[in-house]
């Protein structure tokens, strides 16, 4: 053959050879498709085209029984691959490198390795079989959803400009989004997350994170919020005043004993969920009698308007004042007792008897709030005890003259000024004198009282008033 035919020849065979390469694809269906989408022509040969490929941009395999991806190696240009709701156990999309948009959620996946896609912005691979997934090289991520797999750990951080970051219902022990300053959306439920600091995350609006081990929830940043879904978790106080555009807020079965939802927005809420925190006794509102009928739990009532007022809701027993040779301390259904304010000093109990005079205080608390009584235990030979002064100043201490009759010998008490004005009558059912006179308050002085007793006996002395 002259050599310029043979080199004609061989020519066209590189052309021919060029023009009908092929691509192998093993799987039926996945072929099946691409013959459905005009990529190939029957029959099912394990062989597409790979001219008829290599261009694509944007390849739609969702719910067509693929188990196997091979072939998907040629498809250089694609730009956006949506193979969910298959049967792979693996992908490779390393041949893949322009692919901004990757689809795979809903397969059989134990890895997925997307370092090679520098362009990626939305990845979903949820619902799979990953143990582990690294994004650090996909630093254009705006949308992230890799929940309802088996990952242990999540590294965001080099994912700055993420807006969507949902990982809920994996094992994920902790997270950082601190340097996803525009985050919108993050939902980190059911996990085993115990610290959720989202301090940064000044533009977030929906926040879900329910069913984790989070004992405190810091939103006094997050004034966008709209969306908070934060229950079954350990948390003991939930103060919501900052987020006034918050519309639905799901914070049931936690550990809370205070929660503030004073926020100026209490009558757009949609819904509203503080069941099953047993330890909830008040809630702070924007009204007080404000319709909270479709909140629940629907039969609660405890609602304050300020968070000092929640002490109140805390019980504690009360005891009157005791007089006599001999006391000891009874059995008390709310506090416990201690020497001191506070729950101070040395603490009391049940049955311990008191050998001196002094003040007992009954203290009572909870994780957020407390309440105290207090009761005078005078050990003397009379049974009755005459205060030589009081204090009528409101600030819960000897504001009440009031003498101690244990054992009911007084019949009454009158009382006079100096000049021997009567000023007050006092039955032998009283509860003391409050150092008024016609509803006006007296000035500090001395004061003369004259005691009735049963016996006809009278008992003549006087008091001090301090103000």
């Amino acid at each position: 053959m002259p050599y310029k035919t043979y080199l004609l020849f061989c020519i066209c065979l590189n052309s021919l050879i060029s023009v009908c390469q092929n691509t192998f694809v093993p799987d039926d269906n996945f072929e099946q498709t691409l013959i459905d989408l005009g990529f190939d022509t029957p029959p099912l040969d394990d062989l597409v085209l790979t001219s008829n490929i290599s261009g694509i941009t944007n390849l739609d395999l969702v719910g067509k029984n693929i188990s196997d991806l091979t072939g998907i190696e040629d498809f250089l240009a694609l730009t956006n691959l949506d193979c969910s709701d298959n049967l792979l156990p693996s992908l490779d999309v390393s041949n893949n490198t322009n692919l901004s948009e990757l689809y795979c959620s809903n397969n059989l996946l134990s890895s997925l390795d997307v370092t090679s896609q520098a362009n990626l912005i939305r990845l979903w691979c949820f619902n799979n079989q990953l143990s582990n997934l690294d994004v650090t090289q996909n630093t254009g991520l705006i949308s992230l959803r890799c929940e309802m797999n088996n990952l242990t750990s999540l590294d965001v951080s080099n994912n700055t400009i993420l807006n969507v970051l949902v990982c809920e219902e994996n094992k994920i022990n902790a997270i950082d989004v601190s340097n996803i300053t525009g985050l919108s959306r993050f939902q980190c439920g059911n996990n085993l997350i115990s610290n959720l600091n989202i301090d940064a995350n000044t533009n977030l609006s929906y926040l879900s994170c329910e069913q984790n081990n989070i004992s405190s929830l810091d939103l006094q940043n997050n004034s966008r919020l709209d969306v908070l879904f934060c229950s079954f978790n350990n948390i003991s106080s939930l103060d919501l005043s900052s987020n006034s555009n918050l519309t639905d807020l799901d914070c049931s079965n936690n550990q809370l004993c205070s929660l503030n939802l004073r926020n100026g927005n209490n009558n757009d809420f949609i819904s509203v969920n503080f069941d099953s925190n047993p330890y909830l006794n008040c809630v702070v509102v924007d009204d007080v009698n404000g319709n909270h009928s479709g909140w629940l739990p629907n039969s609660f009532s405890g609602y304050v308007g300020r968070i000092e007022d929640c002490n109140d809701f805390i019980p504690v027993s009360f005891l009157e004042d005791f007089i006599g040779t001999s006391y000891t301390l009874p059995m008390i259904n709310n506090g416990s007792y201690f020497t001191e304010s506070g729950g101070n000093g040395t603490a009391l109990n049940a049955g311990d008897v008191i050998p001196s005079s002094q003040t007992v205080y009954i203290y009572n608390e909870n994780s957020c709030f407390s309440s105290e009584s207090s009761f005078n235990v005078i050990i003397a030979e009379n049974n009755y005890f005459i205060p030589k002064y009081f204090t009528p100043n409101g600030d819960g201490s000897h504001d009440i003259w009031k003498v101690v009759d244990n054992n009911n010998l007084i019949n009454n008490i009158t009382i006079y000024n100096r000049h021997g004005k009567l000023l007050k009558y006092l039955s032998s059912t009283s509860n003391g004198w409050d150092g008024t006179f016609n509803g006006q308050p007296l000035n500090s002085d001395s004061y003369w009282y004259v005691i009735v007793l049963n016996t006809k006996e009278i008992l003549k002395g006087h008091f001090a008033l301090k103000r």
